[in-house]
């Protein structure tokens, strides 16, 4: 059987998300990631789950908590603004930073090369690249 060939994606059209301290890079077409509901479209919490890869998200990606705590290190401009409600939430986040972002709210705005970084407290509620699941008592 002949595996279907992808079709490389125009360089005007290109994201590409690199996610540390991972090292992942993802790389997709602007516009035409499938929206999953992981936060806001082409946020960078909606490319991690589409890509498989964890950035916590405790509520579901509503702007109602900060685990998806994240740090832009490159591609800003082609980032959107936060709006009152992100920085209201980002003032209750550990570890802020001038950078410091919301997964679930930071929407990527144009094709660009993207660069975010899951902080160190964030990245221990994995195990094995999966969320921590809890015993129920008495098991």
């Amino acid at each position: 059987m002949i595996e279907e060939m992808k079709k490389p994606v125009p360089a005007d059209k290109l994201v590409r998300v690199t996610f540390l301290p991972q090292g992942r890079t993802v790389e997709f077409e602007f516009g035409a990631m499938p929206y999953e509901h992981h936060g806001r479209p082409m946020s960078f919490l909606d490319v991690a789950q589409n890509h498989d890869i964890f950035l916590d998200h405790a509520c579901g990606g509503a702007c109602a908590c900060t685990t998806c705590h994240l740090w832009l290190r490159e591609g800003a401009a082609g980032v959107s603004e936060p709006d009152d409600d992100e920085l209201d939430r980002l003032d209750m986040a550990a570890d802020l930073q001038l950078n410091s972002r919301l997964g679930c709210q930071a929407i990527i705005t144009r094709p660009g090369n993207y660069v975010v970084e899951i902080p160190k407290w964030n990245r221990n509620y994995v195990s094995e690249g999966k969320p921590l699941t809890l015993a129920e008592p008495g098991s």
